[in-house]
């Protein structure tokens, strides 16, 4: 974890691939109780701190977490990320390269709770939801393809099920698709840029993480 903004009302962190953002069934540390406990040493506060979760990351992906210190900046947040006005974008590493270099994914997701996955559909099914994202290749090297991606709505593993979807599953994501698992367990997607209005002070807030620390992601880094 990498704290990369703070005021008094939010903090924004780098949450490394394999760490969850809220508490589940494997009983792990979750990020909110990490940065709970960094607020609580960094200021002295005796009891317990305030951190609310504002929007989710699933486990293997890397990047940006918006977290709130403040109840009112929880609600506000929250309503933003519903509403669709907090601008999140997304880095993905895939071995085949779309057909076209940029273009919009619309599609109708389903999503099965037991199987912890989604799938997607051409046209609306019985329980799916739409689900919409712009997409634009950034580079190419010898064996991969960098695309940015632009979520348009918010759907259960959205970006994984929809490039998957395309002809082209992320690399290290075997529950779409991908070939073979990443070493260390982690998709090669990332949270990367996120742009909004503050929920209290009402200033632009543009925020960039920095890539993974690994060979394939800083092959990509001086194109970024």
């Amino acid at each position: 974890m990498t704290v990369l903004y703070e005021d008094n009302h939010i903090i924004v962190v780098s949450k490394e691939a394999g760490e969850i953002v809220q508490g589940d069934k494997t009983g792990d540390t979750p990020l909110s109780e990490k940065v709970a406990q960094y607020l609580k040493e960094k200021y002295s506060k005796p009891g317990n701190v305030f951190v609310g979760v504002t929007h989710r990351l699933d486990r293997p992906v890397s990047g940006i977490v918006i977290l709130a210190k403040t109840s009112k900046a929880l609600s506000r947040m929250n309503d933003m990320f519903r509403l669709g006005t907090v601008d999140k974008r997304y880095l993905a590493i895939v071995r085949n390269r779309p057909a076209k270099d940029e273009g919009q994914l619309e599609n109708w997701l389903v999503r099965n709770e037991k199987q912890n996955r989604s799938f997607a559909y051409d046209h609306e099914v019985p329980g799916s939801k739409k689900a919409i994202l712009k997409y634009r290749l950034l580079t190419s090297s010898v064996n991969y393809h960098l695309l940015e991606i632009e979520l348009m709505t918010g759907r259960h593993h959205q970006i994984r099920c929809q490039l998957a979807k395309m002809g082209c599953p992320i690399k290290g994501d075997l529950k779409y698709g991908a070939e073979r698992s990443n070493p260390d367990g982690s998709i090669s997607l990332h949270a990367w840029h996120v742009t909004f209005e503050h929920p209290v002070s009402h200033q632009t807030i543009d925020i960039h993480a920095p890539l993974p620390n690994d060979s394939l992601w800083r092959a990509f880094d001086s194109v970024l």
